[in-house]
């Protein structure tokens, strides 16, 4: 079974326009505190992201952010984190969010966060991580990326036995559940990528 010391949150800039979107980020954030669980995330103080971090900082947890310079340079960075690491690329951002945590959670967010989504779980598909992905699908946000996935599989462009590398669940307790003990396949085509 893995334990995981920090966790990557991809999740929108915008806290959408639910309030009950806002109320599950301050939940993750808070129980990943409470779990002893950091978060890693891209390090902005809006949207669902600065609800995400602040829940874990009012928790007692610690939070590392990874932001581009553009975008500290707009005034959108969290300055009242554990640590934030300004980096100079969308890519540097990326990787480093990678390096640091054991496993990935997406929560609602628009083309970034599913760009980040779905990013992880290539690599993972690829051999590059062996560390789990998986959404929160609060209020069923998810549920129509879901049965796209089901049909990209049976349209035969999912391996079937890839289809269930992307976890998710209800909510946050489920979801770490699973992706505690799933079992991710090794990259089979003869070499394995270097590891992040």
């Amino acid at each position: 079974m893995r334990k995981f010391r920090r966790i990557c949150i991809f999740c929108g800039s915008n806290k959408g326009t639910d309030p009950a979107f806002a109320e599950v980020a301050r939940g993750i954030g808070e129980h990943l505190a409470r779990s002893g669980i950091g978060v890693v995330y891209g390090g902005g103080k809006i949207g669902l992201m600065g609800e995400v971090a602040d829940a874990a900082l009012r928790a007692g947890g610690q939070v590392f952010g990874v932001i581009p310079q553009k975008l500290w340079d707009v005034e959108v960075g969290h300055d009242g984190l554990t640590e934030l690491f300004v980096v100079d690329s969308m890519h540097a951002r990326k990787m480093m969010m990678a390096q640091l945590s054991d496993a990935f959670v997406a929560l609602p967010g628009g083309f970034g966060t599913l760009e980040e989504l779905f990013e992880a779980t290539t690599w993972m598909q690829l051999g590059y991580h062996r560390k789990p992905v998986g959404l929160v699908n609060a209020g069923g946000y998810y549920d129509h990326l879901l049965a796209f996935l089901d049909h990209a599989a049976a349209a035969g462009f999912v391996r079937a036995s890839h289809r269930p590398l992307m976890l998710s669940a209800p909510d946050i307790v489920a979801l770490l559940e699973m992706m505690a003990v799933v079992e991710i396949p090794h990259f089979s085509l003869g070499h394995a990528p270097p590891r992040l």
